[in-house]
Order: C-alpha cells, then structure tokens, then sequence
C-alpha cells in the first residue's frame, strides 16, 4: 500500500471515536509507517483527531522502540525540533505526544523525560542552564497536560526531578486552560509527594473557587471541567463539550 493511502487510511481511523477500536486497527500496519500520518493528525483542525494522534503516538512510537530505539529517537528529535524556534514551526501536540510516548516506554522517558520538564523551566545562569521556557499559552497547556498525563504512571520519578514547584506558578496563569490543567497535574502528584503534600494542597486553595472551564482529554475522550474540579483530581461525570 502507498505512503499516501496508509495516511487516508489512518486519519479516518483517527477520527472514529472509539480509541480502543482505532488502535486495534492501526496494528495492521508497520509501526514505521504511521509515524508520518499520525504527524499528519496532530495538524488536522478536527479536535478528536488530534488527541487521538497523541494517544496513537503512545501505542505505535513504543511499539517502534522495542523494534529500533534509533527510529524511535528520530520520532522524538523531531517533537524536539518542532518546538525549537528555529523550526519554523509552533510544535502543536508535541509536548502531549512526547509525554503519552514516555509514559508508556521506560527507556525513553529515560532519555527525554528531562526534556519535557524543561519546557516549564526559564532559562538559567550559563553554567546550569536547563530551561526551554514556552510562553505560548496554547502550547503551555500541552506541556502542563503532559505532566499531569505522565503522573498516571511517572509520579514519583517527576516529584524526584522537582516538577511540582516547575507547576506551581501556573497556578496563577492567565490562561483557564494552563491554570486548571496546572492544578489537575499537581492534584494527581500529590499521592507521590513524601515532604511538601500540605503546603501544595495549600497553594491549590485559591482554585477551588475557580470556576472557569477547561477541555481535558482523558481516555479517548474530551470533557469541560471547571478550574475547581480539575484541582480536585478532576473527578468522574463531567460535562460533555457538546452539552455546555
């Protein structure tokens, strides 16, 4: 089958809404073969799309990985690239990709988990220099959703490399979306915190009267969750976008 067809192919499955189902049928494919159509997903205007592009991302680049780390590594380099101002580009999915990838494959949250964080981070003296810091709200969501992602399996390994005080300024962002996914990432660190719990759930106080609404995607699908919620570890039975 053409390169062409395999991404027709892909990006209709992409926006069925069935994660399980859509990544049931990518196994018929190589995985070296989805990686362009599912960079072409995260560029689609359909919102479902994308993330599901980003979950895809999760299932097929680890799969790769175990099959050539070289290849794998190119994947990330090129999220890494798509970030960089020389790039040309905004890097729209990146950060979320490269966090479900990592979530879901240890030696490459090994390699780039480091990385991730630094988005969050500014730019220190010469000598400890770590920090990549964005400071596009849109693409700050995707660094803060990665985060709070990458707690569902990662929390300890995050709260060890200090993300949680990386978060804590986005408490106070202007942005609804960076604000309230800032608190959902750190709501879900706290379980992994042996020293700070206390005063984290102190910083998260001034959220719980926020009630402004932010998507977050979670399992294959997008929900609307107030600020207050999502700082409560965004809790089951939230509002469906299409319903609000």
């Amino acid at each position: 089958m053409s390169s062409r067809a395999i991404k027709q192919e892909v990006l209709g499955l992409l926006a069925l809404p069935d994660l399980e189902r859509i990544g049931d049928a990518m196994r018929r494919y190589p995985e070296k073969d989805l990686v362009n159509p599912l960079f072409s997903g995260l560029s689609r205007p359909e919102e479902l799309v994308r993330w599901h592009a980003i979950s895809l991302f999760g299932q097929v680049v680890p799969r790769l990985a175990d099959q050539d780390m070289e290849a794998a590594r190119i994947v990330m380099r090129r999220f890494l690239w798509s970030l960089n101002d020389e790039s040309g580009g905004i890097g729209w999915g990146a950060p979320e990709a490269m966090a479900e990838i990592m979530l879901h494959h240890e030696r490459l949250a090994g390699e780039y988990l480091h990385m991730l964080i630094s988005y969050l981070r500014p730019d220190g003296p010469l000598a400890h220099q770590d920090g990549n810091y964005i400071e596009l709200p849109a693409l700050q969501r995707g660094v803060v959703w990665g985060i709070g992602r990458l707690a569902a399996g990662r929390a300890k390994e995050l709260v060890a490399r200090g993300v949680v005080a990386d978060l804590l300024p986005c408490l106070q962002s202007e942005d609804v979306g960076v604000r309230g996914l800032a608190g959902w990432a750190l709501a879900r660190l706290q379980d992994a915190m042996v020293d700070g719990a206390v005063s984290l759930k102190t910083a998260l106080l001034p959220l719980a009267t926020d009630t402004g609404l932010v998507r977050l995607y979670e399992q294959g699908q997008i929900r609307l969750a107030t600020v207050a919620e999502l700082s409560q570890g965004a809790p089951a039975g939230l509002t469906s976008p299409s319903a609000v």
